[in-house]
């Protein structure tokens, strides 16, 4: 017995010391969480319950220099559906009116969506694919269907919105206004006015902190965002809708009767530099156009003949020869180191003054002209070059601009044969802006300036930013010089290679180019055809360079019958075809009406931050804009203006709340 007792004492004493141990472990975890791991753990805790939301910024828009909306971000909307949210009542009773509304407004059967929902259920489906890039009055329809109009939980109606970028009146100048994308490392990506002015457009997102109350369910911390977001910028670009239109429809239908590989044409305002009208079309396999690249901007090659305008500049300017100073064209062939300069026409054009073999675009003859009188001093011809920049990026405001190349005496790659290939637009390189840069300074009286896209950022009706006029030259050769090429210019029309061109009822001034590309391989050899000038010859108001890669052989590839009927058509619907009321406009006269809504608006949305406003009267998206803005959900019945407000105008704005416009 007392055996027994002992073993029990011992039994006691050992539970007892193993409590006492477990006891000290729990406190000595319990210190170490406190103390040690706390923080990590508290960390943790907050990271599953607590998140920071991204709101994102609303990107700003692009207008064109008349005011036509060309890039604006609006809603798009994905429906789905969760098969097992409904109760079986409500899904039994609605299944049939839910698919005759959706069969009505999608246009399949009934029995399609019946079945197709029936088995969603089935198959237990939460995320049932309804409908995508719904607009926000079809989101809006589809939201009001028997069933959906339950809402998320007793519905099943899953919505989810993304913006997305839209062209309001098409794709004008597509590839001009460009686009912004994200690489997978998250960097950005992008071409044209929109990547370029990114900083601008995007805004900044704003953040607010969100607490975890049920599954995929965050309710805000505070009522007021940490981070508020600050919308994006307006950009006012220097497209004229009306130019545009003409310059691409005129574009287009002489590449498709070539059938060229691409083309460009650029509309530049003379005094200004402003490019009012910009395209780049390229072929599809299936023979279609469409823009690819901005080839006026990227694309820098041979120009060939119109090249020979700097020739003509420098040997006037100079004091080299005149206008009438007399080459012998012999007999259309000339040699240098063993190399042939041939003319177009076999059998060349005999003996010609300089200035009438310019408007034949006589090689033989240019090529004699800049030889005989700057092959001891070449650096004398290319340091004229280099004082109008050409060689060298204009630095455009847009990205990816091709890189011109001017051979430079004493480097490598100067040969006996530079100069004179370099007189008929050979071995040297450049885009099709910086070849108009050229003549349009010839045409705004020796005054070079930077071709831009873009004038002003703007803030509603606040200027953050505008771009005047950048000089790159202020006179690029003497009056005396200017008036000469002018006049033999105008008379390349007149009566030399761009005769064709010819109307005696309206001027214009400009240089046909045909040049040969990939010409050292005889089986990969095309022609590149041009027309660079401007209109109207005695008073210039635009300069216009077109440009057409690889027209087909047997259609015709000389410069004046392939791009110079581009350059004529243009300047005739811009001043001839055209009514008055299309380029005689008053930009700053003030329409009443639209004041009086646009200041309403206005006032409301600076005056208006802890009030629900007093939206009745006006136009339906003008208040759901103003309404979200304030952090409302907006649900919208009718169209036209708002008639009604369920939340009352002076009532305490409360995030996230719901108010319903009723419209007339």
């Amino acid at each position: 017995m007392a055996v027994n007792q002992k073993n029990t004492n011992y039994r006691m004493y050992l539970v007892a010391f193993t409590m006492f141990v477990m006891a000290v472990l729990v406190l000595v975890k319990l210190n170490n969480i406190q103390w040690i791991e706390g923080e990590y753990y508290r960390k943790l805790a907050k990271e599953r319950t607590v998140k920071n939301f991204t709101i994102p910024a609303n990107k700003g828009n692009v207008y064109s220099a008349d005011g036509s909306l060309l890039a604006t971000s609006i809603p798009e909307y994905t429906i789905r559906f969760d098969a097992l949210s409904p109760s079986s009542e409500n899904f039994s009773e609605l299944l049939k009116p839910l698919s005759d509304s959706l069969a009505k407004m999608f246009g399949k059967s009934t029995g399609f969506y019946q079945s197709e929902l029936q088995k969603a259920r089935n198959n237990k489906n939460r995320y049932f694919l309804i409908a995508r890039k719904l607009s926000y009055t079809d989101y809006m329809r589809i939201k009001s269907f028997p069933l959906f109009n339950k809402g998320a939980y007793k519905g099943g109606i899953i919505i989810e919105q993304k913006t997305v970028r839209s062209h309001p009146i098409g794709l004008v100048a597509q590839r001009t206004i460009g686009y912004e994308r994200e690489n997978a490392d998250g960097s950005a990506n992008g071409k044209g006015l929109e990547f370029a002015f990114s900083t601008y457009l995007n805004g900044k997102n704003g953040h607010r902190m969100m607490q975890k109350i049920a599954k995929s369910q965050w309710k805000p911390i505070s009522d007021n965002n940490e981070l508020e977001p600050q919308d994006g910028y307006d950009i006012i670009s220097t497209i004229d809708v009306y130019i545009q239109d003409i310059a691409h429809h005129a574009l287009l239908k002489q590449l498709e009767h070539y059938q060229a590989d691409h083309g460009c044409v650029v509309v530049m305002e003379t005094k200004t530099g402003e490019v009012k009208a910009i395209s780049n079309l390229g072929r599809a396999d299936d023979g279609s156009y469409y823009e690819t690249q901005n080839y006026a901007v990227a694309e820098s090659h041979e120009p060939g003949s119109t090249f020979k305008l700097v020739d003509l500049i420098a040997l006037l300017d100079d004091n080299k020869i005149d206008t009438s100073k007399v080459y012998d064209t012999n007999g259309g062939v000339i040699e240098y180191y063993n190399r042939k300069v041939r003319d177009s026409k076999k059998g060349g054009y005999g003996k010609i003054s300089i200035a009438r073999g310019f408007e034949l675009s006589s090689n033989t003859a240019l090529v004699k002209a800049v030889t005989d009188n700057y092959a001891s001093n070449p650096q004398q011809f290319v340091d004229r070059i280099n004082s109008y920049g050409l060689n060298k990026p204009l630095g455009l405001q847009l990205v990816g601009e091709g890189k011109p190349r001017i051979p430079q005496p004493g480097d490598k790659n100067w040969y006996g044969t530079t100069l004179p290939w370099m007189a008929f637009g050979y071995g040297v390189a450049m885009t099709p802006l910086q070849t108009l840069t050229l003549y349009n300074a010839v045409a705004n009286d020796g005054k070079m300036i930077k071709p831009f896209f873009v004038k002003e950022v703007k803030e509603w009706n606040k200027t953050i930013k505008k771009y005047d006029i950048e000089v790159i030259n202020p006179k690029i050769a003497s009056d005396e010089t200017l008036n000469k090429v002018r006049a033999v210019l105008e008379n390349v029309v007149k009566k030399g290679t761009g005769s064709k061109l010819y109307s005696k009822d309206f001027s214009m001034a400009g240089k046909t180019g045909t040049a040969q590309a990939n010409y050292r391989d005889k089986s990969k050899l095309h022609y590149v055809s041009s027309f660079v000038g401007y209109f109207p010859a005695n008073e210039p108001k635009y300069s216009c360079i077109v440009i057409v890669h690889k027209p087909n052989v047997a259609a015709g590839y000389y410069g004046a019958d392939v791009a110079g009927p581009v350059f004529k058509r243009i300047a005739q619907k811009i001043y001839t075809d055209s009514p008055p009321t299309n380029h005689i406009k008053n930009i700053d006269s003030e329409i009443a009406l639209v004041e009086q809504n646009y200041n309403s608006y206005y006032k409301k949305a600076q005056d208006i931050t802890t009030k629900v406003p007093n939206v009745k009267g006006m136009q339906v998206m003008d208040a759901i804009a103003l309404l979200e803005n304030l952090g409302f959900k907006v649900k919208a019945n009718g169209l036209g203006k708002v008639k009604s407000q369920s939340i009352q105008a002076g009532e305490p704005i409360h995030n996230n709340e719901t108010i319903v416009l009723e419209l007339s």
